[in-house]
């Protein structure tokens, strides 16, 4: 199956021309600033002001920078802009989205472990993600539930008041599949993704190296800060009683079937 490719982020552009491939959307720009608007208090109100900087910043980096059309490019370009939105920006911006208990709370953990490991295997196919490369509404239909169900993923795997256990599990769990689609993408016998066939050798790589280097970027940096995660919520859970391991793994187990 065949699309017609028109990126959001705008055609290929030529090596010596993308520093200069800003966006500028101002219906994109709108929305990062109503963003920003809209997480300041909470960030204010807990004093992390820094992060909500942080993640700010990463969403101009992800959508904004010429990252966005190098995107179009490389494969590997777009590997790295979702590390920036999965792994990095995602980490640093749930808390003010999930500023307050809300009825997501009794959402089975399961549930959010299968949205986020379903929306980052769909659009890292061949078919969805060339049909994501066809039009501005099909981009932000791979983007839009691909970065909230990260940001959901997140809350359970940071926030301390979430039991230990379940977050240990989501954590692990993540990093496994992510490892996989790494090797899955680095260990493919040919190139897959054909929005790149004809973009990559401009930037000095073939087809088929764009999707190793694209594998290798998802299977050991982009999974890194859930390894960290996964230390940090250990040493919690040893450190602090009230999030000891046997009680976390106990509540996870009754909110994985709940």
């Amino acid at each position: 199956m065949t699309f017609k490719i028109d990126p959001y982020c705008g055609s290929a552009p030529a090596p010596q021309l993308l520093m200069s491939a800003w966006n500028v959307d101002p219906y994109l720009l709108f929305a990062i600033s109503l963003v920003a608007a809209l997480t300041w208090l909470p960030a204010l109100r807990d004093n992390r002001i820094r992060q909500w900087l942080a993640a700010i910043l990463l969403l101009v980096v992800a959508f904004v920078s010429p990252l966005c059309a190098l995107s179009s490019a490389l494969f590997s370009a777009r590997a790295v802009h979702h590390f920036v939105l999965i792994s990095l920006a995602a980490p640093f911006i749930w808390r003010f989205v999930f500023s307050r208990e809300t009825f997501w709370d009794r959402v089975p953990l399961i549930f959010i472990f299968v949205f986020h490991t379903t929306m980052l295997w769909l659009w890292h196919l061949p078919v969805p993600y060339a049909w994501a490369l066809s039009g501005n509404a099909p981009y932000w239909i791979m983007e839009v539930p691909l970065f909230l169900s990260a940001l959901w993923l997140w809350r359970e795997i940071l926030d301390v008041r979430r039991p230990a256990g379940g977050a240990l599990i989501v954590s692990a769990a993540t990093l496994l599949q992510m490892t996989a689609l790494g090797a899955f993408l680095t260990f493919a016998s040919h190139p897959l993704f054909s929005p790149h066939f004809l973009t990559s050798q401009a930037y000095g790589l073939s087809p088929l190296e764009d999707q190793q280097l694209a594998g290798l970027l998802m299977w050991i940096p982009a999974s890194l800060p859930f390894a960290a995660a996964f230390l940090f919520r250990v040493a919690r859970a040893l450190t602090q009683p009230s999030d000891g391991l046997l009680v976390g793994r106990t509540a996870a187990a009754s909110r994985l079937l709940h």
